[in-house]
């Protein structure tokens, strides 16, 4: 399974689009932090229609062991972000045939 990365995407979209590959570089890193800044900024769901959602949640504060020196450890309560699929992507992922991801392997 390979990786891609935003240089890649970039890449990608500045040949479908013909745009200059600094132009979409702009745009794309924009995009990423307009969606990090308003998930920072307490709005707890971002949601872009038939492609998916972001939720920020709250994990509880918990008492974890370190199973080098077997010590607790508290761990305080943190913010994460969670991410559910539209009925797009749902339907695109749902409808690639296994042999595919098989092959690629």
């Amino acid at each position: 399974m390979a990786t891609v990365t935003k240089k890649e995407l970039i890449d990608r979209i500045a040949e479908r689009t013909q745009a200059k590959k600094v132009s979409v570089k702009l745009i794309v890193q924009a995009f990423l932090d307009e969606i990090t800044q308003e998930l920072c900024q307490n709005n707890n769901r971002l949601e872009f229609r038939d492609f998916g959602v972001f939720e920020t949640r709250t994990r509880a504060a918990r008492i974890a062991q370190n199973p080098k020196t077997l010590e607790r450890v508290e761990v305080p309560a943190k913010r994460t972000v969670k991410f559910k699929m539209g009925r797009l992507m749902r339907e695109s992922l749902c409808s690639a045939p296994a042999a595919k991801s098989a092959e690629a392997r």
